[in-house]
């Protein structure tokens, strides 16, 4: 870490937050990049992009969507320990930290303390997390984290590659799509498509669900649901 602040400062600690947060979103950041490579996706989205029938976002300049789930309210006045984020119409939504659900259609002040950015999580959403590594050279040995955060349906695939050269260039990743059918409560994982050197063919996922009845505070880190997978397409009930 650089002569940023001393280890004790708010800064400091917020910058380590952030970092070890970056690297647990590594699977679903990865994921977005092979979907920008593969489909010409956009990362950083204007909140129009997502929300086209929501009239209220189309002059949003200061609140964007992270790729389909996460929704960042970055904080740009000094001193600013609150601010005002509008959450789009036609979907619920959930604090990331604590979990807690917010309807949607509406403007409200919500806390932004020195060492938080406020962030939320469209429901429907489908976010792959992993553990706690200094390089995506590293894993972590942990089961990926599958957080499922009910209200809506949702769909989300798992793009993985050697991760350290072009052999994607050539054919060699994997994705495993995820469905979430929020009336049955079910998360299927479907067969996986493609291989890569060093692919693990199987594996555990430690499946996650956070909604009205589970406001699970820092969901990526939770204990919930292991699914074994080898592979082949498999349902769960969670």
């Amino acid at each position: 870490m650089f002569n940023i602040a001393p280890e004790s400062h708010q800064a400091y600690k917020a910058i380590t937050a952030y970092t070890k947060l970056r690297y647990n979103l590594m699977p679903y950041i990865y994921s977005l990049a092979g979907m920008t490579y593969f489909n010409d996706y956009t990362i950083m989205r204007p909140m129009v992009m997502d929300f086209t029938d929501d009239k209220a976002t189309f002059d949003i300049k200061d609140q964007y969507m992270f790729g389909p789930a996460l929704l960042v309210a970055p904080v740009y006045k000094y001193g600013a320990r609150s601010r005002s984020v509008y959450f789009p119409e036609g979907s619920k939504w959930y604090d990331f930290y604590s979990g807690k659900m917010i309807e949607g259609g509406r403007d409200i002040t919500v806390d932004a303390p020195y060492e938080r950015i406020p962030l939320y999580v469209r429901a429907g959403s489908i976010i792959p997390a992993g553990g706690d590594i200094m390089s995506t050279a590293e894993e972590s040995g942990e089961p990926t984290t599958i957080v499922v955060y009910g209200g809506n349906d949702g769909d989300f695939t798992l793009y993985e590659d050697e991760g350290t050269n072009y052999g994607y260039e050539r054919g060699e990743f994997s994705k495993i799509r995820f469905r979430y059918d929020d009336d049955a409560s079910t998360l299927t994982i479907e067969s996986r498509e493609g291989q890569y050197p060093g692919m693990k063919a199987d594996r555990l996922f430690n499946v996650v669900k956070v909604d009205g009845k589970h406001a699970t505070a820092n969901a990526i880190k939770a204990k919930g649901l292991l699914v074994k997978y080898n592979g082949e397409k498999v349902t769960a009930n969670i």
